[in-house]
């Protein structure tokens, strides 16, 4: 490859949020543990950025700053030539970061004591954000196929016809499950939230990260009326491991709700530097993404065939979409709070617990394989001597 995805980098004394966390929840922890929680990739940034940045600052003076032509040219570009759809400037609004971009957006658009529907188990700051909005959060839980999850649109109508649910959030490749809906599927959510009124807001951070053999469907690609009744949020943060600059692209085609949204943000600009890292991956790095899903995809197919031949009681779900692999430890007979301790303390692996993502999570566990492999492979050996360790002392 020509990129270096195998350097592990040391982020203990960098800020790392997850890191640190790590290291507060084990004091003790080894020093080669490499922590899997918080979406954020273990490798090396792409050099086109570094470089470009470098670059960049040495030009640069940092007064106000605004998005400049280049910076909307580089959006619309990557949006047509990766999702199928070729967005006006005058829809975009940048943020900083989609997760303040959802918050606001339900703040906006709705009033306390509405209802914001979403489908759990699922990325837990949607849940966050509606309580802290004052909004009242209403739940269609996925099914569980067993190895993959699907959308009860049974319920899902039953629950988004409720008088008091003015919007849905939709999380678009799904995390923490890893599924990329299909483009009935979202046709369907689509048709159900139109006809009754209820706005969508669509999260589609992950949408670059699509695994071989599936293919993301943007909102922004069905039918013009489908996506007027939304806002995509998207940004270069998760694609490009960037997301400490704050950077995000937020899509709202209906001039209404876009000046609402807009009035309600007030003056929203980004730092200079952000502007600048996203037009340089969007205009420079298409070959270190193309890599770097290859690395997922093979260490995806490392733990798949690990967990099946070691470790047979713990069941991997199908990842089309995203870098975060779902998997059921139930069998192994902890709760909630056993299980926790076990990996933390047992295994020395500190993942996000399924259970923070609400109904249905209980018993999982969410893994990042945006990391070396030799790091994935570390921690399934550990895993596996930890259950060892376990199935022993029931003896």
């Amino acid at each position: 490859m020509k990129y270096d995805f195998e350097t592990v980098v040391n982020r203990s004394k960098l800020g790392s949020s997850k890191w640190s966390k790590m290291t507060a929840i084990n004091p003790n922890v080894g020093p080669d543990i490499v922590p899997f929680s918080t979406a954020d990739m273990e490798f090396k940034n792409a050099p086109e950025i570094i470089e470009g940045l470098k670059k960049y600052v040495d030009e640069m003076v940092f007064g106000y700053t605004g998005p400049t032509d280049a910076y909307y040219e580089s959006v619309i570009n990557w949006m047509t030539r990766h999702h199928g759809f070729t967005p006006k400037k005058e829809w975009i609004v940048t943020t900083p970061g989609v997760v303040p971009a959802i918050k606001d957006l339900i703040m906006a658009l709705s009033k306390p004591g509405d209802g914001v529907l979403i489908t759990p188990p699922v990325y837990h700051p949607f849940r966050m954000s509606i309580v802290s909005a004052g909004r009242d959060p209403v739940e269609s839980p996925l099914i569980d196929c067993g190895g993959t999850y699907k959308i009860d649109f049974e319920d899902f109508e039953k629950k988004v016809s409720q008088p008091n649910v003015k919007l849905f959030v939709l999380c678009s490749p799904h995390n923490p499950v890893g599924r990329v809906w299909t483009k009935e599927e979202l046709e369907k959510i689509s048709e159900i939230c139109l006809k009754h009124d209820v706005f969508v807001i669509d999260d589609e951070i992950h949408f670059d990260l699509i695994m071989p053999g599936y293919k993301h469907v943007s909102m922004a690609t069905l039918k013009p009326e489908y996506f007027n009744n939304c806002a995509l949020c998207t940004a270069p943060s998760k694609t490009f491991n960037i997301a400490g600059l704050q950077v995000s692209n937020i899509f709202i085609p209906n001039d209404d709700r876009r000046k609402i949204f807009t009035d309600y943000i007030g003056m929203s600009r980004l730092n200079a530097i952000a502007y600048k890292a996203c037009e340089l991956a969007y205009n420079n790095c298409e070959e270190w993404l193309s890599e770097v899903i290859k690395v997922i995809d093979a260490n995806r197919q490392y733990v798949e065939d690990f967990m099946a031949e070691k470790l047979p009681e713990i069941k991997v779900y199908r990842l089309e979409g995203t870098y975060l692999l779902w998997f059921d430890c139930r069998a192994l007979g902890l709760d909630k709070d056993a299980l926790e301790t076990f990996m933390q303390q047992e295994a020395q692996l500190f993942m996000d617990e399924g259970y923070i993502f609400g109904t249905g999570g209980e018993g999982f566990e969410r893994i990042v394989l945006a990391c070396p492999k030799k790091v994935i492979a570390d921690a399934m050996d550990r895993l596996y001597n930890a259950v060892q360790r376990l199935k022993a002392s029931r003896k």
